[in-house]
C-alpha cells in the first residue's frame, strides 16, 4: 500500500520541473506564501547571525539559499528529489522525510517552513514532536501554510462560492488501480492549535494573516487578487519549543 509519503514525494518529483517554470518570482528568494511577504521585510526567524537553521520541506532551497550569508549555519531536507535537482549545487541539503529527521537531538538554534512538507503530512503530531527534538529548548520554529478558509473553495481562483466542508480533513488523488498519487491534508484553526499547543511541544507566540499586497496581480491556484481583497488565504505561526 502506497503510503502519503511515498505518493507526494513520486508526485513532486513529476511536477517540479512545471512548478519551478510556472513560479520564478516566488522561488527567487525567501518569501513566506504567495502574498510575496519576505523574510527580509518581516524579520519572522529574528536575528540568526549567530543561529543554526533548519528549514523543513525546503524544495529547491530559495530560502535556505537566502540565508546562507545571514545566517551562522542554514540548511534544509525535502522527500523529493525532484525538487532538490532544481536548487543551487553548493548548498547542504538532505533528501529525508519530515516524519524521521536525520538530525541529531538539539541540533539548531531556529527551524522554518515555508509550505513545506506539513500540508502533506498525515501524521502532523509526530512531524512536530520531530522539529521540537532536533531544535534546541527554546528554539524559533515558523510556519507558514494555507489558511484553514482556503479549503472551503475551490482551487479556481476566481470562484468565490463555498462548496467544500470546512471539517473535511483530507484530499486525495487515486490511479485507475486504487493507489494513491496525491494526498493534502486540511487542518482548522483549532486543529492548529491543538497540535503546536494545546497538546504539542510549542507555544505560540504570534499569528500572522498576511493581506493581499496592493500591485499583486499574480494568479496562482487558490491565490488571486479577488480573494485576497476578501479573506485571507496565508496563517502563518510563530512558536517557540517549550521542551
Amino acid at each position: 500500500m502506497i503510503s502519503p509519503s511515498q505518493a507526494n514525494q513520486a508526485y513532486w518529483d513529476g511536477d517540479a520541473a512545471s512548478y519551478h517554470a510556472e513560479h520564478p518570482d516566488y522561488l527567487s528568494s525567501f518569501y513566506w506564501c504567495p502574498e510575496m511577504l519576505h523574510e527580509d521585510q518581516v524579520h519572522l526567524l529574528g536575528d540568526v547571525s549567530d543561529s543554526s537553521v533548519l528549514e523543513i520541506g525546503c524544495g529547491s532551497a530559495p530560502c535556505t539559499e537566502w540565508l546562507q550569508t545571514r545566517a551562522r549555519f542554514a540548511t534544509g531536507f525535502d522527500i523529493s528529489r525532484g525538487m532538490l535537482n532544481h536548487a543551487a549545487g553548493a548548498l547542504p541539503l538532505t533528501q529525508a522525510d519530515a516524519l524521521s529527521l536525520p538530525y541529531a537531538t538539539e541540533s539548531f538554534d531556529a527551524a522554518f517552513s515555508a509550505f513545506g512538507a506539513f500540508p502533506f503530512l498525515a501524521n502532523l503530531d509526530l512531524a512536530l514532536q520531530e522539529v521540537s527534538r532536533v531544535l534546541k529548548p527554546g528554539g524559533r520554529f515558523v510556519l507558514s501554510v494555507t489558511h484553514p478558509m482556503r479549503w472551503i473553495f475551490p482551487d479556481d481562483p476566481a470562484d468565490l462560492t463555498a462548496d467544500i466542508s470546512y471539517f473535511d480533513r483530507a484530499y486525495l488523488e487515486q490511479d485507475r488501480d486504487g493507489n494513491l498519487t496525491y494526498a493534502e491534508f486540511h487542518r482548522t484553526i483549532a486543529d492548529w492549535f491543538q497540535a503546536l499547543q494545546g497538546k504539542g511541544p510549542f507555544l505560540i507566540e504570534d499569528v500572522i494573516e498576511p493581506e493581499w499586497p496592493q500591485g499583486l496581480s499574480t494568479t496562482w491556484g487558490q491565490w488571486s487578487p479577488e480573494r485576497g481583497e476578501i479573506f485571507p488565504g496565508t496563517i502563518i505561526f510563530v512558536c517557540r519549543n517549550s521542551r
